[in-house]
């Protein structure tokens, strides 16, 4: 074992190990019909149990959750038929035994679990599309002396298991959480499963932290991010999106970007190909100058070079990230190497993140508004989408004003009391007095004479973003309208040509069974006569359909940057026939601007995707594309992308 700082260090191509494992491969075993019969009736009367609890208002939500997460198990496990081993069937016994176990707790205003120490699954109802997610907390055995205590909080992400659903993390959850001695709370997220922590995987791990501050208090200047293989590659990407929630971020594996990770030699399209910058953790390595990054690895995995290469990116900005090594190591999440990495984390912990403003200097890069905060900084708008975005600076000692240098930024806000003032690219700006002293954050906008500081009118209509700029969770591409609330949305009118309409119920059923079996929810669809001004105020509407059958998309068409009629769509200056053509797209809803329209898609990631190995999940179709159908003979759809292309910063063709 021994520990390496950052001196060069050979890279090697890699193919995927267990992170690329192809799910083709597993094997399900249909459990004896007697044991499906009782199996389904035992769910049934968890189920019933539950309706009733949910008739009780006094009954809080989240231990709803917390019942509810067990009949979510059983149900996915029986319905997509995954009973990978003969103990996947003794498992679901038991959970539906516990399930109907809390059931009864609750009803009778006892419920234990929330008292017990060690590891425990809890649930939470996801914003995202209504579900039910579990995720797993171990909690120390001498809790209860310390119930006033500030607890730091490991999140641990997993590996990709191949096998793994609700019924295996439930009944083995890793269990390597805090033991005699260790004094934190350790969260192990279920990441809806095994999808790279991307997408609503991500979103998974925000809402079930969030869940466990709400139940147990936390120390939010000590929380750890940390994992292995697959958990590796998210805690990469995790780790340097948010570099201001962690105290320290752990990586070990894992994969940190897509063409190298995969020895993919062709360049994909470019409306795929500037996707990458969402997801490739490589090109954030900046962040780890505001944030301890702490890695490990077997001198014999391939997936070593993960560490190896964020490490020499880091050393080439000045940064050091640590890096342990056990040189006769595999791929494996326990080694020697394991103990001092640990103990490089537990130390950044002891020390947790500074108080308010927090690290006086930061160095950031983004490529997307989505991911657009350090420190006292928000990067609100880009000048160019998917290309670096970086500020750096901070308070000078001498004169006690923030200098900040930037590029590729076209507007940024900061925290009022950070400073008296200002320097934005050698321009002198006020800041603790700007805008009247009425707004917390402070904003600034780029001009082509430099920076301006806005008013406080001024301020609120930039909030308000009038010009229909893309700002964070109103950028795209199409699979983010799946990271916030959504609702799918069907036609109850005539089409206006039956080809294309049958082709867009076809898309819809697609993402349904996709969405249910690889990000373990169902998707919730109504009819265009059941939208309402609730519904528009608060979910992305993803609407299914022609302007004759869905009236959804008849209300916001003349609005999008295509032209429809009943034979053609015109998009980009040219024409295809609706009998075998469709168009597909984000944008900004015309009815709430703040929330997303999209039109004909789901996921633009799909079943042969999440099989063949987590770095194919990035955007497939950009922003808007248009796609050429044929129906076969059995029924399905073979679809051909004949145009795709990515907006611009104004949501605006190039």
């Amino acid at each position: 074992m021994k520990r390496l700082f950052c001196f060069p260090i050979i890279v090697v191509l890699i193919f995927g190990l267990s992170l690329c494992s192809n799910n083709s491969q597993l094997q399900a075993q249909e459990p004896a019909p007697g044991d499906r019969a009782k199996l389904e009736q035992q769910l049934q009367e968890l189920q019933e149990q539950i309706k009733v609890l949910k008739q009780n208002p006094k009954i809080k939500k989240s231990l709803l959750a917390d019942v509810e997460v067990y009949a979510k198990a059983a149900e996915w496990i029986l319905r997509h038929n995954e009973f990978y081993k003969p103990q996947y069937v003794k498992d679901t016994f038991q959970i539906l035994e516990t399930g109907q176990t809390r059931a009864q707790q609750l009803q009778i205003g006892k419920p234990e679990w929330t008292q017990q120490t060690g590891t425990v699954i809890f649930g939470y109802y996801s914003k995202v599309d209504g579900s039910v997610q579990p995720y797993a907390l171990t909690i120390p055995t001498d809790f209860k002396e310390k119930s006033s205590h500030r607890w730091p909080l490991h999140v641990e992400l997993h590996g990709r298991g191949g096998k793994r659903n609700e019924v295996f993390f439930i009944a083995h959850p890793n269990r390597r959480g805090p033991r005699e001695g260790h004094e934190w709370l350790h969260l192990e997220p279920f990441g809806r499963t095994d999808n790279g922590w991307r997408w609503s995987g991500e979103v998974d791990v925000h809402e079930a932290m969030d869940d466990v501050k709400k139940r147990y208090l936390i120390d939010k200047k000590r929380i750890t991010l940390r994992g292995f293989s697959m958990g590796g590659a998210g805690a990469w990407h995790l780790g340097l999106h948010y570099p201001s929630l962690w105290c320290g971020v752990g990586p070990g594996a894992g994969f940190v970007d897509f063409y190298q990770y995969q020895n993919y030699k062709e360049k994909l399209p470019h409306y795929q190909h500037k996707t990458l910058h969402i997801y490739d953790s490589i090109d954030y390595a900046l962040n780890a100058a505001d944030v301890p990054v702490v890695t490990y690895g077997g001198g014999k995995d391939k997936q070593l070079v993960s560490s190896t290469r964020m490490v020499e990116k880091a050393k080439a900005h000045d940064i050091d990230i640590s890096l342990y090594i056990s040189p006769e190591a595999t791929h494996q999440s326990r080694m020697p190497a394991y103990q001092d990495y640990l103990t490089d984390l537990l130390n950044h912990s002891k020390q947790g993140r500074p108080a308010w403003p927090g690290k006086k200097q930061i160095r950031f890069i983004t490529f997307t508004p989505k991911f657009n905060e350090c420190e006292w900084l928000t990067i609100e708008e880009l000048d160019e989408m998917y290309e670096p975005t970086i500020v750096e600076g901070g308070i000078d000692d001498e004169s006690g004003n923030l200098q900040l240098t930037t590029e590729n930024v076209a507007a940024l806000s900061l925290a009022r009391n950070v400073a008296a003032k200002v320097e934005l690219d050698g321009t002198l700006l006020p800041l603790e007095s700007a805008a009247d002293g009425l707004l917390p954050q402070v904003y600034f906008v780029k001009s082509n004479s430099g920076w301006d500081v806005l008013k406080y009118e001024d301020s609120k209509t930039f909030i308000e973003n009038p010009n229909q700029r893309k700002r964070q969770n109103l950028q795209g591409p199409i699979d983010d309208a799946f990271t916030l609330p959504f609702v799918c949305v069907t036609g109850t009118g005539t089409p206006w040509n039956s080809e294309l309409n049958a082709w867009s119920q076809s898309v819809l059923s697609l993402f349904e069974k996709e969405f249910d079996k690889w990000l373990r929810a169902k998707v919730p669809v109504i009819k265009d006569t059941q939208v309402n001004d609730q519904i528009i105020a608060a979910k992305n509407l993803i609407l299914f359909g022609d302007p004759g059958s869905n009236s959804l998309i008849a209300k916001v068409v003349e609005d999008l940057p295509v032209e429809w009629t009943k034979d053609q769509i015109t998009v980009n200056g040219k024409s295809y026939d609706t009998k075998n053509h469709g168009v597909v797209l984000i944008y900004p809803n015309p009815l709430n601007p703040v929330r997303y329209v999209v039109i004909n898609s789901g996921h633009t990631m799909h079943e042969k995707d999440f099989r063949a190995s987590n770095s194919w999940l990035f955007p497939k179709l950009g922003d808007i594309a248009v796609i050429q159908f044929k129906k076969s003979k059995a029924g399905t759809y073979e679809n051909e992308t004949v145009w795709a292309e990515l907006f611009d910063s104004n949501w605006e063709l190039p």
